[in-house]
């Protein structure tokens, strides 16, 4: 069934223009309103753990925490906002309220004059918005290409999204500059940028409904999208109660972890991102090593963004023909060589140039390729649910991981902490190798 249903996507998709080789114009529309968005995110984003802990004096325990939160809270929406984009075909209304939110975020900060916990409550609506979103945009992309190129769609929508973070820092730093440290100015501008992307959402994104025939993955069962109507698969409806609605949030997620394959990739990816200590640590740990001004210190993710913005494409290429499963822990391998660069006693040019190339590389090879990598085992309409079970997963994963960290180098110190977090990714590999399916093919 899996063989005839590829075999029609790939044909349908030729027909309305997305042929072999080519990008799907929903994929590059999202891409522009990522590449958009990401420069309005990470104008705040770049500075914020210089915030924190130079001006604020918080502690690397607390700024665990906070950094934790700052990236796990988006788990307590995910979950609603694949199933409510699910529900009915609405991913781009879905979506657009989260990118929506995330644009109000920087009114916010703005409100906020300095209060900490004003700051904490737009920084929370940010991450809310982003944990809306993520899912039924990636639902669409998936949704919008064919199987036998997620990996390519996932690279190019990953590239422009990472402009936008290449970007972002700059803009920020730029402005920072010229206004001398005026951070009200990157807090107008950024939402000058959100409210862009949301636009552009609006203006060049259809809607699920919208996609033209081979957009939408079917077997039989599932409805296929016809010129004027939609129409239901010759053997039946997949859900055997007759008139009922969708079945409610809890079902699904349970119907989607009895997927094996599924769910051999969800305890992958978790497992993984326990043991991945947040990018912002890792650059505080540069500017201690390296001892260089603060007022460079939000240029540091320019460099990762740079590597990825280069390879997101070409990973997705090569996910695409020898399997999304090796490069996927390829990336992690490389996250791994970042964090022993940095117990490694080198400095200077070396050791920047080395950990921002490897981290660059871990997210090349593992952002879109890990969304590229489940597609396959979710039905199409429950894509978005699947996606924001896996990334609420990570989410989870990697708020432990972040707090576990800031835990051990305040008790610890440095040197102890990285060391576990060494062998803690070390072992997570191993793991990780053994639960990933082999096979890209539905069982």
């Amino acid at each position: 069934m899996y063989l005839a249903t590829t075999d029609a996507v790939a044909k349908a998709s030729e027909k309305s223009g997305a042929r072999r080789g080519r990008v799907a114009g929903p994929v590059l529309a999202l891409g522009a309103v990522s590449l958009v968005t990401d420069i309005s995110s990470e104008m705040v984003t770049a500075v914020l753990p210089l915030y924190f802990v130079l001006q604020l004096g918080l502690s690397p325990l607390q700024f665990g925490f906070l950094d934790g939160l700052y990236n796990g809270v988006t788990a307590l929406v995910r979950l609603a906002g694949g199933y409510a984009a699910d529900r009915g075909g609405r991913h781009k209304l879905v979506a657009g309220s989260g990118y929506a939110l995330s644009a109000l975020s920087r009114l916010g900060l703005l409100l906020a004059g300095g209060a900490t916990a004003g700051i904490g409550a737009a920084l929370a609506a940010d991450r809310i918005g982003k944990g809306v979103r993520t899912a039924p945009r990636d639902a669409l992309i998936s949704l919008s290409s064919p199987p036998d190129a997620l990996g390519r769609a996932f690279g190019v929508h990953r590239a422009m999204d990472t402009t936008g973070a290449l970007l972002g820092p700059l803009a920020a730093f730029a402005l920072l500059w010229a206004t001398a440290d005026a951070y009200d100015a990157v807090f107008v501008v950024s939402f000058c940028f959100g409210l862009l992307g949301v636009l552009t959402l609006v203006a060049f994104v259809p809607g699920h409904r919208e996609f033209a025939p081979g957009h939408r993955e079917f077997a039989p069962g599932h409805r296929e999208f016809v010129p004027g109507h939609w129409k239901q698969a010759a053997s039946g409806p997949v859900n055997p109660r007759k008139g009922a609605g969708p079945a409610p949030p809890r079902a699904k997620v349970v119907d989607l972890l009895r997927v094996p394959a599924f769910r051999r990739v969800l305890f992958a990816a978790s497992l993984l991102g326990a043991a991945t200590i947040g990018d912002a640590f890792l650059y505080l740990l540069l500017q201690r090593r390296l001892d260089f001004a603060v007022s460079w210190f939000p240029l540091l993710p320019l460099g990762a963004a740079a590597v990825y913005l280069l390879l997101a494409v070409p990973a997705g290429r090569l996910a695409d023909r020898v399997g999304r499963r090796v490069p996927f822990l390829a990336g992690h391998v490389a996250l791994l060589g970042g964090y022993v660069l940095l117990l490694a006693p080198t400095d200077g040019w070396l050791l920047l140039v080395g950990v921002l190339l490897l981290l660059g590389v871990f997210y090349a090879a593992t952002d879109g390729v890990l969304m590229a990598l489940a597609a396959p085992f979710v039905p199409g309409e429950r894509r978005a649910c699947g996606m924001a079970v896996l990334q609420t997963g990570q989410a989870l994963a990697r708020l432990a991981a972040a707090a576990g960290f800031g835990a051990a180098w305040t008790l610890w110190g440095v040197g102890p902490a990285l060391t576990c977090a060494v062998v803690a990714l070390a072992v997570a590999l191993a793991g990780a190798a053994v639960l990933l399916p082999r096979t890209e093919r539905p069982s």
